[in-house]
């Protein structure tokens, strides 16, 4: 597997960086109030913190076009796939450090299953925000140097991954899918996430990048 830049023109039809956005406060509280754990991954749908700074309005107003919104931060350690998920509209992600995406294109699921081949990997510098559009299916960032670990901000409409609606007769694949509120998930049969009852889909090898960076 081959790690791109979010520059490259290959990262279109994923996504696009937004230009124009004052990262630096979203940095700086990121690493001055968020832990990084280096024995896994932690993600936390909203951070106060990070919503009462002016770049929140940015966001909201400009970015999202006025619709209620969450910035929360995914941090940690990680250089595997484990699942995919997508949402029903855009999500923005501001690393403060470097960070790899693992991305697939939701037109590539079939039947809930999707082939670990079409994943293509993206190499995000710090201080970068990327918008990953609602048909691209992400994770958990990975790391893009051994043991570095990530913070990154991550911007999704308000209530976003958290508690999943209940369904009265779920009868369309995509029900099973459901796993939080907005939030699609695809697992490999090795994730934590498979063990938990999530839907396995995940056709293939669990990619790792750990030779790779």
């Amino acid at each position: 597997m081959e790690i791109l830049s979010v520059f490259d023109p290959a990262f279109a039809p994923y996504g696009r960086v937004v230009q124009g956005l004052d990262c630096g406060p979203v940095l700086e509280c990121l690493r001055a109030t968020t832990e990084k754990p280096t024995d896994g991954v932690q993600y936390v749908p909203s951070h106060a913190l990070l919503e009462a700074l002016p770049t929140f309005d940015v966001l909201r107003d400009s970015v999202y076009g006025g619709m209620p919104i969450q910035i929360g931060y995914c941090n940690g350690t990680n250089t595997k796939l484990n699942c995919v998920e997508y949402h029903r509209d855009s999500e923005i992600n501001i690393p403060a450090d470097d960070i790899v995406l693992l991305l697939g294109m939701q037109c590539d699921i079939k039947e809930g299953a999707l082939d670990t081949d079409t994943i293509r990997a993206f190499r995000v510098p710090a201080g970068t925000a990327v918008e990953l559009y609602a048909t691209t299916l992400h994770y958990a960032p990975c790391d893009a140097a051994r043991d570095a670990g990530f913070r990154v901000a991550v911007v999704l409409p308000r209530d976003t991954n958290t508690e999943r609606p209940t369904l009265a007769s779920p009868s369309r694949m995509e029900d099973v899918l459901l796993w939080a509120r907005n939030k699609w998930l695809i697992a490999h049969a090795e994730s934590d996430e498979a063990r938990q009852g999530a839907f396995v889909g995940l056709v293939g090898e669990n990619i790792d990048i750990a030779s790779l960076i």
